[in-house]
């Protein structure tokens, strides 16, 4: 082994011993992107939301919740390496664990910032050659996405991911730009993060679809009453959030999610 340094996506210089051994992960998708990159040995701690790969969620360490991280259990557990996200992690929880352990931080709101993370992850755990390919498959993959829309362009979207208060998916957002990406214009792009919105008001924005998101919150069927009285002339459709939201591996799956979606939509 020997010291390397690294430059994660907050622009933060890491100095670690190379290639890492003891990695613990704070973000789902980055947790299941460690698993496909084959870092089984090497991954000693996730959070209790990493709930994919199955096999991982039932056998690793789990040191809390992406905001609730323990840090008494991360500290018994000796990292020579923590992976976390901007946006996932509780920003004083990192500070904390930055004095102490080397942490290497994503920062993702577009694709390109998904490949690169992808490369960079390769890069930082020594395996550059398999993260490699999967970033120009993807990459490849959102292209033809973009190109074969279906004729799906243009039909405006309101993306839900909370209720009480209800919250949308709005522009600089990783959501944002999946949709974008899939041809849908987002009716809330114009406003910043995740905007809290008053149902009453939908109807304003005049959207064709109504995407209920399956996390953060689990919308369900159920849920369909208060946005069709708000919004008569929508589809409602419950979405896997997991398929817009997650920027590792999980891109993989998503192509053909995608592709089923349009069909959904008739």
């Amino acid at each position: 082994m020997a010291n390397k340094t690294f430059t994660d996506q907050m622009s933060q210089e890491w100095t670690i011993d190379f290639p890492p051994k003891r990695i613990i992960s704070l973000v789902p998708s980055q947790t299941e992107l460690l698993h496909y990159l084959g870092l089984e040995e090497e991954v000693i701690g996730i959070t209790k939301f990493c709930v994919h790969p199955e096999e991982w969620f039932r056998s690793k360490k789990r040191v809390g919740g992406t905001k609730t991280a323990n840090l008494e259990k991360i500290a018994e557990l000796k990292p020579d390496l923590i992976i976390g996200n901007k946006e996932e992690n509780q920003k004083e929880q990192i500070e904390a664990l930055s004095e102490k352990y080397p942490v290497w931080m994503s920062d993702i709101k577009t694709l390109e910032d998904a490949f690169e993370m992808i490369e960079k992850i390769g890069i930082l755990t020594n395996r550059t050659k398999k993260a490699t390919e999967l970033s120009n498959v993807l990459r490849q993959k959102f292209v033809n996405l973009s190109e074969g829309q279906v004729g799906k362009a243009n039909l405006k979207v309101a993306y839900f991911i909370w209720k009480d208060p209800y919250m949308v998916a709005g522009g600089g957002t990783f959501i944002h730009e999946i949709l974008k990406n899939c041809g849908f214009l987002n009716v809330y792009g114009d406003v910043d993060r995740y905007p809290e919105i008053q149902l009453e008001n939908l109807k304003t924005e005049k959207p064709d679809l109504i995407f209920l998101s399956s996390e953060p919150y689990p919308f369900k069927e159920k849920h369909f009453d208060v946005f069709e009285k708000a919004c008569p002339d929508a589809k409602i459709l419950v979405v896997d959030g997991e398929m817009f939201s997650w920027y590792g591996s999980r891109l993989l799956d998503s192509i053909g999610y995608f592709e089923a979606l349009y069909t959904r939509i008739g």
